[in-house]
């Protein structure tokens, strides 16, 4: 497995397993089944309701602690400093373990600097080996990298064909921080994983749609995060490392990028009150 190394020194695989949208009772097989496979860096948060699956998933696990890398996420629900700081702790907990490689404010909005606080400061006493954000526009994560003591490590962000976030990935690389893709594949949106551009390029290297988009993302540098309950094609997500696409193959890629979100802008008014929504709705669970 590939891996990049953040701004303080830390390496994270190239390639993480993400068990959005998994169901809880479903998780804890998931992720032994991506251990098994080969997936070191495992990526959940407190908004999925399955941090507690993933640490008996890592109980069971037969691979050491420290070759492993764990990521969670602050929900809204516990921003500002002292609901961040307990709910982090709380999370710990949930993974049974002692720290958190990489510890994400999962949305921009709300009291996200006081819940960045939290992370600094655990991040000194040990408890996270890396911190760092999900979400943030390039206005958001310039302001908070230029006017933090510690700058965010990565930024989780939409990335896929259809959003390819060039000048994104512009400005979190002029601060230092990794830049890494959640829905790589756009969750089939447009008809990625019958498109035709796609799909002859995956036809002459012999690959899936699927795996010609993890290895474009890896090839610009960025941490793909791939999902699925199916060991099989978890395996076959992991296997991107047998081969590489030409430059004129990632300008083929490049010309298919819409420029705009599959899902949401967080740059829109209306997100924010979409988001108010969803977090009186997961207040309930």
């Amino acid at each position: 497995m590939e891996q990049v190394t953040l701004s303080n020194g830390v390496k994270i695989p190239i390639l993480g397993f993400g068990v959005f949208q998994i169901p809880e009772a479903d998780t804890e097989q998931a992720v032994l089944n991506a251990i098994d496979t080969g997936y070191r860096h495992i990526d959940t948060a407190q908004s999925y309701f399955n941090e507690e699956a993933v640490g008996r998933a890592l109980k069971q696990s037969p691979v050491p602690r420290e070759d492993l890398f764990i990521t969670s996420k602050v929900w809204i629900e516990h921003y500002g400093y002292e609901a961040a700081k307990t709910s982090i702790l709380e999370s710990l907990r949930k993974l049974q373990l002692d720290y958190i490689d990489l510890m994400l404010l999962h949305q921009p909005f709300s009291d996200y600097y006081g819940a960045y606080r939290a992370l600094t400061e655990l991040y000194k006493e040990g408890k996270i080996r890396a911190i760092g954000v999900s979400n943030f526009a390039p206005d958001r994560l310039a302001d908070l990298a230029a006017f933090s003591e510690i700058p965010p490590m990565a930024n989780q962000i939409e990335v896929n064909p259809f959003n390819q976030q060039i000048a994104a990935q512009e400005t979190n690389t002029h601060w230092h921080v990794q830049v890494e893709a959640w829905a790589p594949f756009a969750e089939g949106r447009n008809g990625l994983f019958t498109h035709p551009v796609l799909s002859e390029i995956g036809k002459s290297h012999g690959k899936s749609v699927g795996q010609v988009v993890l290895r474009w993302l890896v090839q610009r540098g960025i941490v793909a995060l791939a999902k699925s309950v199916r060991k099989e094609r978890m395996a076959e997500n992991i296997n991107i490392f047998d081969f590489s696409l030409s430059e004129e193959e990632m300008r083929t890629i490049a010309s298919l990028d819409q420029k705009e979100s599959t899902f949401f802008d967080h740059r829109d008014p209306k997100t924010v009150e979409y988001f108010l929504q969803l977090l009186e709705t997961r207040k309930q669970k």
